[in-house]
């Protein structure tokens, strides 16, 4: 889906790319690809053989057959239980539609592109914040997949220089300009809230994206029920239940494989109406593929909500932000001095690193340095909180902030 995008123009980059987690490229990637995948199966089934069949009167020919069994698939069928009787043409209400067999390919890719519109949301608005992000990451596999330390190093270097502009630009001195407008008012009432020089741009940015996820799959779980006339949202619960309780959950009007279809015929001047019986063979693939959908979806979500509860836990808790960054640094430190302890960053006097922190790293940088160690492994993330650590360290700062560092 990313290669067939970048083709089409007009998004950044949409080449295979990592800079997100595991619940998001379930959403975007995974999903989108199974729901292609069923797309094309459906299709093939459609356009390959006979999508159905209707049993019609002895005395049609092969040109009535033909025309039967077009019309039923143009015109809709409806379900009927063999303990009914067939309704009479003014009886329309007790006729249960299947309006949804012939676009099921449309429907499965619309789901499709849904389920990958949220990351164009992240990386188009990404892309515009001065910062690559998936160049940092995809440094940062390129350092845990290389042996020489000579190319480590300048890899290192690389990814450090690139945040380290984006963190300087972003604690940058505000613009005190102000421009009487409705678009400059609205940017600036949301700047309060979030922004670059707020510090959490990106974080908030992943989040919504991270929101438009779960608002997708959600939302498709109840939409489906307008579009195939059934309450889409409970099916597999249904099918449980029907399968705990011994029935054939497979025989019933949620993909029912008989359906009836009245058709009229018009023979010198008279009008005959015919109610036929039709076998849907592709409702034995859409049964199937739906149902896998519905726990797949569920599965989806739930790994969503989950993602954006840690990330939001991560992102508003300051405590875990130091405590994650100190880790990595004292981690160097240690490795440095040989694991005796050496220089170290002390709880409650570690006005320097609180510097580090709050107006260096601040809730972006933090957050880029967790998505490269998702991506990537701990050493990779500590050589480069290190690096970050170390080229902050260099720069003159006042003297009054350098109490967080001593010597034992």
């Amino acid at each position: 889906m990313d290669k067939i995008l970048g083709q089409m123009g007009g998004m950044p980059d949409l080449a295979s790319r990592n800079d997100d987690d595991f619940s998001d490229r379930l959403n975007h990637r995974f999903t989108t690809s199974l729901l292609i995948v069923f797309a094309v199966i459906v299709s093939t089934k459609q356009y390959v053989g006979e999508p159905i069949n209707c049993w019609v009167p002895a005395h049609f020919t092969d040109s009535h057959e033909n025309y039967a069994n077009n019309y039923c698939w143009v015109r809709n069928t409806y379900y009927l239980s063999y303990d009914e009787y067939i309704p009479q043409e003014h009886e329309s209400d007790k006729r249960h539609t299947i309006p949804y067999y012939q676009w099921m390919p449309i429907i499965l890719l619309l789901q499709a592109l849904f389920f990958y519109m949220p990351i164009l949301v992240w990386r188009s608005l990404n892309h515009r914040s001065g910062v690559d992000v998936n160049y940092i990451v995809e440094a940062g596999e390129s350092f845990e997949d290389t042996n020489k330390s000579e190319k480590q190093d300048a890899i290192m270097e690389s990814m450090t220089q690139h945040l380290d502009r984006y963190l300087k630009a972003m604690g940058g001195k505000k613009d005190t300009t102000f421009t009487m407008s409705l678009k400059n008012c609205i940017s600036r009432a949301f700047c309060v809230m979030s922004g670059r020089r707020q510090g959490n741009y990106l974080i908030t940015l992943y989040l919504v994206t991270k929101v438009l996820f779960i608002v997708n799959v959600l939302s498709q779980l109840f939409v489906l029920d307008r579009f195939m006339g059934i309450d889409y949202h409970m099916y597999g619960i249904n099918v449980i239940g029907e399968f705990l309780r011994g029935a054939n959950w497979s025989q019933s009007e949620r993909f029912p494989r008989v359906t009836m279809c009245d058709l009229k015929v018009r023979r010198l001047g008279n009008v005959q109406r015919y109610t036929v019986q039709c076998v849907l063979p592709i409702n034995l693939f859409n049964e199937k593929i739906y149902l896998f959908l519905w726990f797949w979806m569920v599965f989806v979500a739930t790994m969503s909500c989950v993602s954006l509860l840690t990330w939001t836990v991560r992102s508003l808790f300051s405590s875990d932000r130091r405590r994650y960054v100190k880790k990595h640094i004292v981690l160097m430190q240690e490795d440095k001095d040989g694991g005796k302890g050496g220089i170290h960053i002390r709880d409650n006097e570690g006005r320097y690193f609180t510097s580090f922190m709050d107006d260096y790293l601040r809730k972006d940088g933090v957050f880029v340095l967790r998505l490269v160690g998702h991506n990537t492994n701990a050493i990779t993330v500590t050589e480069f909180v290190w690096d970050l650590w170390r080229r902050f360290r260099q720069v003159p700062h006042d003297s009054n902030d350098t109490s967080g560092v001593s010597s034992t």
